[in-house]
């Protein structure tokens, strides 16, 4: 039975009108009527009529690469490869261009989900997912269905920096080694002699952070050294100055902190600094992802380097069909202990 505009219609409670109004894009529509409508486009399976439908199988010059804040460095640079490396796959006016519309979630799992919908209703050539899953077993489901719908209708789907998603063996996927990255950069803390190393992770709701979280317990638990305090947080600054408070309320003979990303770990220096407490004299500090402005904190961090860079560019060769996907669609990318002042012996 083929599902009516007037059947859209009915399931979002508006007019048939809105309903054009949202699909068409051509009128200023209500954030919320908006999603009301695009989720009952997509329970219905609605597909526009008579040509539209003919089309529906083909492709637009549209690609969407999502990710969940511009402003982080961490998506800023793979968006900023990925974009790059769609538009070096072009061969000229005319020659197969297309446009990288870089989507930003904020977090929020609805808006991811809302434009997955944007994205097949346009027909979207290819959709790159970026940074860690939310570990939601209802939205995992909801997420893997709209990437099968997708890739049914000849989107390509690529994953950078991202898990697979159960239930969709359609996408292919490059997944930073985040587990063994902290295991290493915990290693390193414990060769320099600390038994005392706060964490301060990120959201407890995200697999980058429990793979990290993993690594630094594996290596603790391997070396027979009792966990210290965790705090968790966003990925922000914010995050790692207001933790510090915390983690130090806990065990105030802390020799060392292991931060969640880089950004973190700048937030963790400026409060012990605020408590006269020095880097790496009283406390060492360690990050992860080697941003751009690491090397030049001062001290400079300890982190561990992931090739963000190449690996945007890489999922834009993906999503471009101009490089073949792993074997398996799946590719594990390690990263790299990178030791700079802010770590060192404990003292005494």
């Amino acid at each position: 039975m083929t599902v009516t505009l007037a059947d859209v219609a009915a399931r979002a409670r508006v007019s048939p009108a809105t309903v054009s109004r949202v699909l068409n894009g051509n009128y200023p529509v209500a954030a919320s009527t908006r999603e009301r409508v695009l989720k009952a486009v997509d329970e219905l399976d609605y597909v526009l009529n008579g040509p539209a439908s003919a089309l529906a199988a083909a492709t637009s010059d549209l690609v969407g690469v999502l990710v969940n804040d511009i402003a982080d460095p961490f998506f800023g640079i793979m968006a900023s490869a990925a974009q790059s490396a769609i538009g070096e796959s072009a061969t000229g006016r005319g020659g197969g261009e297309k446009l990288a519309v870089v989507c930003n979630t904020g977090g929020s799992p609805e808006r991811e989900l809302t434009y997955l919908t944007l994205l097949q209703r346009q027909r979207a050539a290819a959709v790159i997912l970026m940074g860690g899953a939310l570990e939601d077993p209802e939205h995992l489901a909801a997420t893997a269905g709209k990437l099968t719908k997708l890739a049914e209708a000849g989107t390509r789907v690529v994953l950078c920096g991202r898990p697979p998603v159960a239930g969709d063996a359609s996408a292919a996927a490059l997944v930073f080694d985040n587990r063994t990255g902290a295991r290493h950069l915990t290693e390193h803390l414990l060769d320099l002699g600390h038994r005392r190393i706060g964490y301060v992770a990120g959201p407890a709701d995200r697999t980058t952070t429990r793979h990290r979280l993993e690594g630094h317990r594996e290596a603790l638990a391997a070396a027979g050294v009792p966990e210290g305090p965790t705090v968790h947080g966003p990925y922000d600054r914010r995050s790692g100055h207001e933790a510090t408070a915390e983690l130090l309320a806990r065990d105030p003979h802390l020799t060392a902190v292991v931060a969640a990303n880089d950004t973190v770990a700048l937030g963790v220096c400026a409060a012990l600094r605020e408590r006269g407490l020095s880097t790496p004299g009283d406390v060492s500090v360690a990050g992860f992802d080697d941003l751009p402005f690491s090397v030049d904190a001062v001290p400079a961090l300890t982190t561990v380097r992931l090739p963000l860079h190449e690996a945007g560019a890489r999922a834009g060769r993906l999503a471009m069909g101009t490089e073949e996907p792993p074997a398996g669609g799946l590719e594990t990318v390690p990263g790299e202990l990178v030791v700079r002042g802010s770590t060192a012996a404990p003292r005494g």
